[in-house]
């Protein structure tokens, strides 16, 4: 497809992706370039990584493990409010690392709700900290998207399949074995990699819930390289690390994810005949609701914490939330402008495009990018002047491997389906982007801009580096309130700042998919 007569040209996606590969080891060299000589890996940098290896190995097996049932449960019950659950069990993936840690808190902390309950039984409370509270939030946050990407894995075998099996009188063994796990063997290499990444460049969680040195992982050790020791080569090397394990993961799983898959269908509804047991209707509807109160506990205890805390509010909780919507507004332009490019070039053919900006997005790390950023422009102006572009370009960078994951089927489609037409009738450029490629994209487009909105909403990570003490996004003023144990304020903030990325998430979501029919 790439060297037919295309409606659009792709050098404006091969020109994104160079401009993101260009920032992010631009930045790295940047970094390494200011590093004194001699600098390396001492004792606790070792032992870093390897806490950051165990808890992401152990974060991506739990998560994928407990996704599994529940997404085979959804896929084979119908029942009134699915759709809205699984839209609901979606939310901690979009949701404030902030915000869900002190509803993690509420729920597991010393004094949380569960160990409250283990106490009246004479057990002791759950330890939070440390591995443990690590490896628990990361499982939070991930499961959500791990149970959506294997439920797309099961909702893409065709309805036909399962109708056969029946009629060769397949069990719930045989089924399992003949249809499912050939699928699951070919999804979850590639969902295992994505949370493995996600997990290794974490930062907020460590800096949280970590615990101490035993418990800090490769991006933290960053962060107090350049806050504490100002270590630019430790810091290079770390993020250097980092890179090349993460990215070669994501290599690894996409050669192993690759093997045909079920083939097409009639697009009819898929019928189960495997799950009609009383016992395996026990176990859907058990993986469902120990899975939904898993995830939405917490959401309750920062709302019920939230309402009471409104009343103890700083001022300044509000000038930071005008801040952070600021941020995320131009981080989601910031987003739109790479990822739509890069979506058309992928759709003409040139799919290591997206591979590459996947890979390099969930890999690279955002302290290093900022700290790159902010040695370039020294020489030129105040950084902590430019503390919020840059946190809003950073944020970009880390949102657009979901960006271009959501927006290139619909690109290539939309391509399939119009290049003809548009080349008969002239129409190449902008005109076919203005009047064919945007308005077919705009529920994807809507949803690529509310998730990119969404997350630098909840971002505490360049910020935290690099902000004036005067001036701070939501997730940092929370995190301050945090800080100096005035714990009802905190959740008081942190409930609007559920609210806000909620909303503009929703706004829009809903935006895009407005009339987008029409």
């Amino acid at each position: 497809m790439a060297d037919r007569a295309q409606p659009v040209s792709t050098r404006w996606g091969l020109g994104a992706a160079a401009l993101v590969a260009a920032l992010i080891f631009g930045t790295l060299v940047a970094v390494a370039m200011r590093a004194e000589e001699g600098s390396g890996l001492s004792s606790s940098d070792w032992a870093a990584l390897r806490f950051t290896l165990v808890q992401a190995v152990l974060s991506a097996a739990i998560s994928v493990g407990l996704a599994i049932p529940v997404a085979r449960a959804l896929a084979r019950r119908r029942f009134k409010g699915r759709q809205v659950l699984i839209t609901l069990m979606g939310a901690p993936f979009i949701l404030p690392v902030i915000v869900a840690i002190l509803g993690l808190l509420e729920v597991f902390g010393r004094a949380g709700w569960v160990s409250a309950g283990l106490g009246l039984i004479g057990l002791p409370p759950v330890r939070i900290y440390g591995l443990h509270g690590v490896v628990l939030a990361h499982v939070f946050f991930n499961l959500p998207l791990a149970t959506r990407l294997i439920l797309q894995g099961w909702q893409e075998i065709p309805a036909e399949r399962f109708r056969l099996a029946a009629q060769l009188g397949f069990g719930a063994r045989a089924m399992l074995w003949r249809i499912e796990v050939p699928m699951l063997r070919r999804v979850v290499p590639g969902v295992l990699a994505v949370i493995f990444a996600i997990c290794m460049t974490s930062f907020a969680v460590a800096l949280t819930l970590g615990g101490g040195p035993k418990a800090t992982t490769v991006e933290l050790a960053i962060y107090q390289a350049f806050r504490f020791d100002f270590d630019l080569g430790r810091a290079a090397l770390l993020s250097g690390v980092q890179l090349v394990l993460t990215g070669g993961a994501a290599l690894l799983a996409l050669r192993a994810a690759t093997g045909a898959g079920f083939g097409g269908g009639q697009d009819r509804m898929v019928h189960r005949w495997d799950g009609r047991g009383r016992g395996a209707r026990a176990l859907d509807f058990s993986s469902i609701a120990l899975g939904a109160a898993f995830l939405l506990l917490p959401l309750t205890a920062v709302v019920l914490s939230g309402l009471k805390g409104l009343s103890d509010l700083p001022i300044q909780v509000f000038s930071s939330a005008l801040i952070s919507v600021g941020v995320a507004l131009v981080s989601m332009v910031l987003t739109l402008l790479l990822a739509l490019p890069m979506a058309v070039a992928v759709a003409l053919g040139r799919d290591k495009i997206g591979e590459a900006a996947g890979i390099l997005g969930l890999a690279a790390s955002p302290l290093v990018i900022g700290t790159g950023l902010f040695i370039i422009i020294f020489p030129f102006a105040n950084p902590t002047t430019l503390a919020l572009p840059v946190t809003a370009l950073v944020n970009a960078v880390m949102a657009l491997p979901f960006a271009v994951r959501i927006l290139v089927p619909r690109a290539r489609q939309v391509v399939v389906q119009y290049t003809r037409l548009s080349l008969s009738l002239g129409m190449v450029g902008w005109p076919f982007i203005r009047r064919v490629l945007l308005p077919r994209m705009r529920a994807q487009i809507g949803f690529t801009a509310g998730l990119a909105a969404a997350l630098s909403m909840g971002d505490l990570g360049v910020i935290a580096l690099f902000a004036d003490p005067e001036v701070a996004t939501l997730p940092l003023q929370v995190f301050r309130l945090m800080g100096s144990y005035q714990t009802d304020a905190a959740a008081g903030a942190a409930l609007i700042l559920l609210v806000l990325s909620m909303g503009i998430f929703w706004a829009l979501d809903r935006g895009g998919r407005w009339h987008a029919e029409a």
